[in-house]
């Protein structure tokens, strides 16, 4: 009889030390396993950060590459200066790419300089192998070889391809620093716009605003109870 009580004891015991304190564990788990997706998901964000670029044709979601972190510092400083705000598409070539970044044309008093403005850098290129020119990949602008033997890129302006056939000659000359990842579409209804003589839309199209994405973390899967048997 002790025995079988003794036996009894020793069950409820270890019944009762497996229940709240499992839930309890697990639910620190969880919580554990939530902070660190949390970080991870901000790391990345921080090495290859997402941006909106809201134009009168549409909205691009773009990606910045880690393996270019020159350009990628670059331009997210710009975006936090606002520096693309109201600046247009100056150069626009269907079956190739369109243009813009720069600030010059903003301003139509200034149409003889669009395509020739910046800030007063240049960006060291950053040529990655990997990297190549498909269809909405982002790509900086420069100066010619001749006045640019290390093909150091413009300080703001940019290039998304349209045709990437059209365009493969480019790898290794232009730093790709990135790509859009949704959108496709509206690099199609900017293309086909009509332009002049020097590839300037007839019609103007504006980059309204450049905006950070900021990516929300998944939400934690609810621990199972642990004192529920089957």
């Amino acid at each position: 009889m002790k025995r079988i009580v003794i036996i009894l004891a020793a069950m409820a015991l270890a019944l009762a030390s497996c229940g709240p304190r499992g839930t309890k564990n697990a639910e620190a788990d969880a919580q554990a396993d939530s902070t660190a997706t949390a970080q991870a998901m901000e790391q990345k964000q921080n090495e290859e950060p997402m941006f909106d670029i809201f134009t009168n044709k549409g909205k691009m979601r773009i990606k910045l590459y880690s393996k270019t972190p020159k350009h990628r510092d670059n331009f997210v400083k710009l975006v936090n200066d606002r520096y693309y705000d109201g600046v247009r598409f100056h150069r626009v070539i269907e079956g190739f790419m369109i243009q813009s970044g720069d600030p010059y044309s903003r301003d139509t008093s200034k149409i003889d300089l669009w395509g020739q403005g910046g800030p007063d850098y240049t960006v060291p290129a950053e040529f990655v192998n990997e990297y190549w020119h498909k269809k909405g990949a982002i790509a900086a602008a420069r100066r010619g070889d001749m006045a640019n033997p290390t093909k150091a890129s413009s300080g703001s302006q940019f290039y998304i391809v349209h045709d990437e056939n059209a365009c493969l000659h480019l790898d290794g000359q232009y730093t790709i620093f990135g790509e859009v990842i949704e959108g496709l579409d509206v690099i199609d209804k900017i293309a086909i716009v009509n332009t002049d003589p020097y590839d300037r839309p007839l019609a103007d199209i504006f980059i309204n605003r450049i905006v950070a994405v900021e990516v929300e973390p998944e939400p934690a899967v609810e621990p199972a109870d642990s004192t529920k048997t089957e």
